[in-house]
Formats: C-alpha cells, structure tokens, sequence
C-alpha cells in the first residue's frame, strides 16, 4: 500500500503563529485535538515560531509513520530532550539501544508472563484498597490521583520488584515520578526553548529526577550484592544478570535507565487512566450503575480474583471507551530520517511530526459522536474501530508500550475492588481539562467520598 498520495504534492494545512500560540496556551492537549478535526484529520503544520512541527492525526497517516515506515521515523529531536532527562539511554531510545533493551525486557511484558502475575497482583491490589475503610468511616474524601497511584505502585512493586523497594520507598518514589511528569509541560509546549535558559518547571524536574537517583541507585547496589532471589525473577535481578551477560560487566547507569523507564511505563498509563475513571463516572451515572450492577453480579461479596476479569464484559467496554478519550500517552512525538511524504505533503527530513492518540480518537470521520463517552460503541459490531488505526491508545508498531498487558489486569483488579466495596461520589465536580506532561492527567484536582456499599447479610 502507498501511504503518499499519487498525485501532485500538497500543502498541508497551517495554523498560524497568532492562533497556535494562544490556543495552546489555554489547553493544549484539547487544541491539538481540535486542530486535527478542523483539518478533517489531514497534516497540519502548527506555526510556533522558530519551530513548525507537522501534526498527523489520519489513521491512514499514523500506520504509516508509526508501523509501515517506523524507520523513517524516529524518537529524536527536542520533543525527547525533556523526556530522556529522567529515562537517559534504553527502551525509549533508537538503534542498538532500543533493541538491547527491548530484548530483555520484553519478556517480562508478555500477555503469558504477566498471566502468571495476576495472583499475586490481585492479592495486592486488595490489601491496598482495604486500608482505604479509614477513609469511608470518616467520610474524607481521597484525593483520586493520589491513591490510584498508591495502589498501582504497591501493586508493581510486589509483582515486578519482588518485595526489594519497600512499601515506604514506593511511596517516595511516587511523588517524584508524578512531579517529573507534569513540569515537563512547558518544555513540551516550547521544546525549542534552550536549556541554557530556565523555565517553569525546570527546578522542580531536576530535583525529582535526583531524589529519584538518590533512591534507585542503592536498590540496584543492594540487588547485586543480594543476586538473583527465588521464585519469580524480579525485574532488578533480571536487568542486572543480563546486562552482565551482554557487556561482561554491569554498567549501573544503563540499569538505572532501564529500571526507571519501566517503573514509568509500568505505573503511569493505569494510574492517570484510572484517575480520569471516576470523573466521567460522576459524570453518567447509568454506565456507573451498570457496572456496579455487574460487578455484584460477577464478583458479589468475594474477594476479587483474576478469574472474575473475564466475566466483567461490560467493564472491558468502560475501559476501552476510557483508552479512546482519554488515552495516558497523548502525544507521540517523531522525526522524519529522510524526505518523504506523509498525505501528499512534502516531510523534510529533520522535521518533528506529532502523533496524538487523543487527537486521532476524536475525530468524527472515524467516531460517531466522537466526544460522547459511550461504552455501548464497543459492544458487538462496534468492538472494532472503522480503522485499525483509528485507536492506538497504547501506541502502535515496534515502539508499542510493553505495559499495555500489565493494564489488561491491573486496571479491572482495581475497579472491580473498589466498585465492589464502595460508591465513589465525586465531591468537586467540574469541568476537567488535561495537563501536557509525560502523560495526559488532569488539571484539576478530583475528590471522591467512599460510601460503603449495604448488603443483606447472607442467610
């Protein structure tokens, strides 16, 4: 199949300087989408000064860049710079390195492998969501970010790090991930922007990023003085071994980069999919009374259990339609390697190109009622997309997110403990706008009150 058109060369679609800029200022992550819509999904290229990068938002356009020409279109340029600040050299990078790391982590990361993990995932995921009857009996509302990032974390770190971070150091390092993802907004918005020159956020990365070292470096020294551990290998272990066996010694940054890349991508998708969950529950109380619905029907009064994911249909539409408008990974940035073209428009090689799963998933040529959150449009006939590539909430190709298998278990175990324990009642509805950092997390703060669900005792 042909990606450029065949016939003459075209120009794409401009947003100038004057509109870009306070477009995106006001809310980026919408704008962007907007832009794409306004363009009916075809290139655009977004005016910003020094700096035009091409967004591609057409599915037909995002298989070409992301799959069917992926070399051509690598992860480099300025839109990497503050990303790779935090995750240096390994799975987010290109070439030799990208392969190295892919190779050994990817096994950790397979729909079979992470199968084995949902038990002892589920167990955690459980013992984490009980300490929250605290907060149902005194009626304090939670802060939702907060503790769906507790809960995953405690979750990843008993199956992925096999107990080495304590309960006490995950709660550390949480704080600090979350500052590096959201001060990286502004640089995101003006990556053209030289470091020499400081900007909001600059301090508070920098500082999270050396708390997270402060942090990491002693786990990976302990991990290889202590070696392999039995019964299922953890993560740790596993880079360390085979980077040794690659190198022939252990070079402690790679490691670091490795491991603090996956603690990311491991933690982050679930956690801000999960926050914007309860907002849009608030939001339309038949899908919330549904799924309460089924999950007493599917899971009742016994403790959640990894069986019971299969049986919760309506629930696996919940968070497919969550994925499509709210997907963690909102912007895929890429740079052309050579001249090409990507629908009839001349790429030069150098140029930034912007993929937007948040962009693509709502566009109407693709999506009925495109900015509606129905469920119901992944049952039956609708369960797949009117183009395979029309959602890609995890990415797509080579470069796809090795947790997206970790999300298929972690995200129902978590809802389902909850939905079946608790109302959540969001206590500050509001309209909610998306932040641009590493990932797509609300702006806003949402506040939920937990009231007990009653039940009849059983006779």
């Amino acid at each position: 199949m042909s990606y450029a058109t065949e016939t003459s060369v075209i120009s794409p679609q401009v947003v100038p300087f004057y509109r870009a800029i306070p477009r995106l200022l006001k809310d980026p992550v919408a704008e962007l989408a907007r832009m794409g819509a306004e363009a009916s999904g075809q290139v655009v290229r977004v005016d910003l000064g020094p700096f035009r990068p091409y967004l591609v938002s057409h599915p037909d356009h995002v298989q070409q860049v992301l799959t069917a020409e992926w070399n051509n279109f690598a992860r480099e340029g300025m839109f990497w710079r503050p990303v790779r600040r935090l995750t240096g050299k390994g799975i987010l990078r290109e070439g030799a390195e990208w392969t190295d790391a892919r190779k050994i982590l990817q096994p950790l990361f397979t729909a079979k492998y992470t199968a084995t993990l949902a038990e002892d995932m589920a167990d955690a995921i459980a013992e984490r969501v009980l300490e929250l009857d605290v907060h149902a009996w005194t009626g304090q509302p939670i802060d939702a970010a907060d503790q769906m990032t507790a809960i995953i974390n405690q979750a990843i770190v008993k199956v992925l790090f096999g107990g080495r971070i304590s309960r006490d150091t995950a709660e550390r390092l949480a704080p600090e991930f979350a500052t590096c993802a959201t001060s990286i907004a502004f640089r995101l918005l003006f990556p053209f922007i030289p470091y020499s020159i400081r900007v909001p956020g600059d301090r508070a990365y920098m500082r999270a990023t050396n708390n997270i070292d402060e942090i990491v470096y002693p786990l990976i020294e302990q991990a290889r003085r202590e070696g392999a551990r039995s019964g299922k290998a953890d993560l740790i272990a596993v880079l360390l071994m085979a980077r040794e066996q690659q190198d022939g010694r252990v070079d402690l940054e790679q490691v670091r980069d490795d491991l603090v890349s996956m603690y990311a991508t491991a933690t982050e998708t679930t956690a801000m999919s999960l926050t914007w969950l309860w907002a849009v529950l608030n939001d339309h109380p038949d899908v919330s009374a549904r799924l309460h619905e089924e999950i007493d029907d599917v899971v009742g009064q016994e403790p959640v259990r990894p069986e019971h994911v299969p049986r919760l249909s309506y629930l696996h539409t919940v968070l497919q339609e969550l994925l499509r408008l709210y997907p963690a990974g909102w912007l895929i940035p890429r740079q052309a390697v050579t001249d090409t073209e990507i629908g009839g428009v001349r790429i030069k090689a150098g140029s930034q190109v912007l993929i937007s799963p948040y962009t693509t998933h709502r566009l109407p040529e693709f999506w009925d009622r495109p900015l509606e959150f129905d469920p119901g449009r992944w049952a039956g006939d609708g369960a797949t997309p009117k183009h395979r590539y029309a959602f890609f909430p995890f990415g797509a190709g080579p470069h796809s997110c090795l947790g997206q298998n970790l999300f298929r278990i972690e995200a129902p175990l978590v809802i389902a403990n909850l939905l079946s324990k608790y109302r959540l009642v969001q206590t500050n509805p509001q309209p909610l706008t998306a932040l641009p950092g590493a990932s797509a997390r609300p702006k806003q703060q949402i506040m939920l009150r937990l009231v007990p669900i009653e039940r009849n005792p059983q006779t």
